[in-house]
């Protein structure tokens, strides 16, 4: 299998853990665009789901194959979110964000019984950091944010290139108006003191640390899917 038929194939596997009526927080993402297709196609079946999507991307994906939307204020509670990472360890801790919905995925996941990850095995690592990591800030005081930042990156012994995210010539800014940080801190040791400091500078408005929130992961490699659960 190519990368893009793995992605399929965790797609499959994720939607078998969708049941006719739940309210579902769907991802955004290449792997969540697939689940989305095979989605839409056992709702033209007559299949029953209330999506409530992470981005503006995966709502417009949703209206055009026909799945139904609410917004998160009229389901503020869902059964399930089926989402993707750009990485994942043996806990199940994730790095998301390289699309740029981290705020949305993780309210969306966050107000969500369980969520379930799918991914190809190469989103899979020992540690986190490869993947660098999206930090979404206020514009407002970006610069002091900025530096607010590598000091307490210093403190953890982390270091690395934080880079503002562009689109083409202009800076990149997320469905909710804000400008995304990626910190290229590589092998991040610590994840939960990394998201504690983060959240503790005034101008964060929050970051791709995903800690705790996925119960399940399907993982797609050359030879099918497997499932992971969060290791002690």
């Amino acid at each position: 299998m190519d990368v893009r038929q793995m992605k399929i194939k965790a797609a499959e596997v994720a939607l078998s853990y969708v049941e006719d009526g739940m309210r579902l927080g769907i991802g955004t993402g290449s792997t969540a665009e697939e689940f989305v297709r095979l989605l839409a196609e056992k709702v033209a079946n007559g299949f029953k789901v209330q999506g409530v999507p992470t981005s503006e991307r995966t709502a417009r994906l949703c209206v055009e194959l026909g799945v139904p939307l609410k917004s998160l204020d009229e389901l503020p509670e869902l059964d399930l979110t089926i989402d993707g990472a750009d990485e994942l360890d043996s806990r199940l801790s994730l790095i998301k964000g390289g699309g740029g919905a981290l705020l949305r995925e993780k309210i969306v996941a966050a107000a969500s019984s369980r969520m379930i990850v799918i991914a190809d095995e190469t989103k899979v690592v020992e540690t986190l950091g490869a993947f660098a990591l999206p930090i979404e800030i206020n514009p407002f005081g970006a610069v002091s944010t900025r530096i607010a930042i590598e000091k307490a990156a210093t403190r953890l012994g982390l270091s690395g290139e934080l880079s503002v995210r562009r689109w083409g010539d202009e800076i990149f800014m997320t469905d909710g108006g804000h400008q995304i940080l990626d910190a290229s801190f590589g092998r991040i040791p610590d994840a939960v003191a990394l998201s504690e400091a983060l959240f503790a500078i005034p101008g964060v408005v929050e970051h791709g640390l995903f800690i705790g929130l996925a119960s399940l992961a399907v993982v797609a490699g050359p030879n099918g899917a497997r499932v992971m659960e969060p290791s002690a």
